[in-house]
């Protein structure tokens, strides 16, 4: 840190932001040759207008003079990438010009758009500064130096003429701080769509990543048990050992389809799936894979008409617990039980255990995705063995509840 400092030298009070002889990070910007010329043409000519229109009040402009606003206006060219540098030369080079008696004029446009240039860069105070060196300069050519100073006998200037000349600094400075502020804020506003769309890519990519487990994880597991009850019977009961072939023929395919319909999202995004998704309307076929895999469920209850989002979110709860039960419990006995209120759905799905694994439960990704789509929906799921023996998953969704209200639990879901 400290070795930073010291190449970096010493602070200046007048710095605010980075240094002017740091480079920026990124690409240099562009060097305003366009702008700078037409202001240069500008001042110039106008320079001698005023000369014209001021003639007798103050000094004839000389090649001193004229030189002094070539350098001002020059200067210009580095305000992007010296904007301290620039807005102290120009306002030296026009106290310079005015201490010699040259008139008033667009000169001073040049200190104005090099204060507006350091404002916006970040270095404000630098350029309240030079501003502020210009006005006591001013005042101190105005006031007692112009005894010395050209034109001969030219009177002190009346105190009236430093109220003009400290108003057009205060607006200078206003108008910089105004156009300072709206950047920052249109910054922010993009820094905002930028967050807010890199965010919604995450969340969609954890909704894919959810699906994908989902799917493959429910299909995987009834895979496995029929292609163990295949090898076991292919000796001794090959009509049954082509059953489990047929199922697991039929879960593949079924897996695969939805697979696609995931991926195809990330394919086409916005694009409309090909299918609709699963709901708790496909309970029954659920039940009838669970059955293929050697597990018996029994269903009671009645889902409601739900909307897509929670239809799904409540199908892949169910399967995701069936497909823990088939995984991870010694039972072959399993129950869904479905209740709902005017505001609330409850879905238990029971075991009788006993566990089969150390992983019991689902202590994987199965049980987190479950609890993240609960969440996104302003539901609970909790999960855990129960007091006789066996496991438990209950997930309590509302209905219409708005985001943020807890969901309610009666003595019958303890």
């Amino acid at each position: 840190m400290d070795e930073q400092r010291a190449r970096r030298g010493p602070p200046r009070w007048w710095r605010h932001g980075p240094a002017w002889w740091e480079r920026r990070e990124g690409r240099e910007p562009r060097w305003p040759w366009r702008s700078t010329v037409l202001v240069t043409v500008f001042v110039l000519v106008g320079s001698n207008v005023a000369a014209h229109g001021q003639q007798g009040e103050r000094a004839e402009p000389d090649l001193f003079a004229r030189a002094l606003l070539v350098v001002a206006c020059g200067a210009l060219l580095w305000r992007k990438r010296h904007p301290v540098a620039v807005v102290f030369g120009t306002a030296a080079a026009v106290m310079v010009y005015l201490g010699a008696g040259n008139p008033y004029g667009p000169v001073l446009f040049t200190v104005a758009l090099a204060c507006f240039s350091a404002v916006v860069a970040g270095h404000r105070r630098a350029a309240w500064a030079a501003m502020g060196m210009l006005w006591a300069g001013h005042v101190l050519v105005a006031h007692w130096l112009f005894r010395w100073l050209p034109p001969p006998a030219d009177p002190a200037a009346p105190w009236g003429e430093e109220i003009v000349v400290a108003t057009w600094v205060v607006a200078v400075a206003a108008v910089s701080e105004l156009f300072r502020v709206r950047r920052e804020q249109w910054a922010r506003e993009r820094a905002g769509r930028a967050e807010a769309a890199r965010r919604r890519a995450d969340e969609e990519r954890l909704r894919i990543a959810r699906e994908l487990h989902d799917v493959i994880a429910h299909s995987i597991s009834v895979i496995n048990v029929q292609a163990g009850v295949g090898l076991a019977l292919l000796d001794s009961d090959p009509e049954q050992a082509r059953g489990a072939l047929t199922t697991i023929k039929d879960q593949s395919k079924e897996a695969l389809g939805e697979v696609r319909q995931v991926l195809d999202t990330l394919r086409a995004p916005g694009a409309a799936p090909r299918a609709p998704a699963p709901g708790l309307d496909r309970l029954p076929e659920l039940v009838e894979q669970a059955a293929r895999a050697g597990l018996t469920v029994d269903v009671e209850g009645r889902p409601p008409h739900l909307a897509p989002g929670m239809d799904l979110a409540a199908f892949r709860i169910v399967q995701e617990a069936l497909t823990n039960v088939v995984r991870h419990s010694g039972s072959r006995h399993a129950r869904v039980h479905l209740t709902h209120e005017r505001d609330l759905l409850r879905l238990r799905v029971d075991d009788d255990g006993p566990a089969t694994g150390t992983d019991a439960g689902g202590s994987g990704n199965g049980l987190a995705g479950i609890r993240e789509r609960a969440a996104a929906l302003g539901g609970t799921i909790e999960a855990g063995t129960r007091p006789d023996g066996g496991f438990r998953v209950l997930a309590v969704l509302p209905l219409a509840a708005s985001a943020g209200t807890a969901p309610r639990r009666t003595k019958e879901d303890r």
